[in-house]
């Protein structure tokens, strides 16, 4: 089997395997399900030449997040207004099925999620959402373990005084 081949299989594995929980990682940055999707693709694609160019990802996971994270920060430098969106127009993209009582509480999470700061919010949704570990964190955001354990910790306390307390 050619190299070409070896590499084409090993992305194509990993795009069965990530290409959901990316989409749900950019969704979650951005509340726009039409352009997360679009980010989504866009850093499969980045990853792909990155890889048809001849060099070599050790940790394709991580590698994507971390090209999904850029292509995030770029978009936002260019709509500075990117999560402005109405938790109402993202309780209906979402398309959340079942009880009443869950679309509540979907709704009351997503907007106590938008309420934290960039950097909690990041780390709360890689961590829970996602269900990577602070050190796999660390390595996509380029910080210290350390740092990605304290913005966890700070991101839940501030979570469950919005969701117990309905704080602002």
């Amino acid at each position: 089997m050619k190299l070409s081949s070896v590499r084409e299989k090993k992305f194509t594995d990993a795009y069965n395997s990530y290409s959901d929980a990316l989409f749900r990682f950019c969704f979650f940055r951005i509340f726009d399900r039409e352009r997360a999707k679009e980010l989504m693709q866009e850093a499969f694609t980045r990853s792909w030449d990155y890889v048809r160019r001849g060099n070599d990802i050790k940790n394709i996971r991580a590698f994507l997040y971390k090209t999904a994270r850029h292509l995030i920060i770029d978009e936002a430098r260019k709509k500075s207004n990117a999560y402005k969106e109405d938790i109402d127009t993202c309780e209906e993209r979402l398309a959340v099925p079942a009880k009443q009582e869950l679309d509540i509480d979907i709704g009351l999470a997503y907007d106590a999620l938008k309420k934290l700061d960039e950097p909690c919010r990041e780390a709360v949704t890689l961590r829970f959402v996602e269900g990577f570990s602070p050190k796999e964190i660390a390595a996509m955001v380029g910080e210290s373990e350390n740092v990605v354990s304290v913005r966890i910790h700070r991101g839940i306390l501030k979570l469950r005084a919005l969701l117990l307390h309905n704080d602002p």
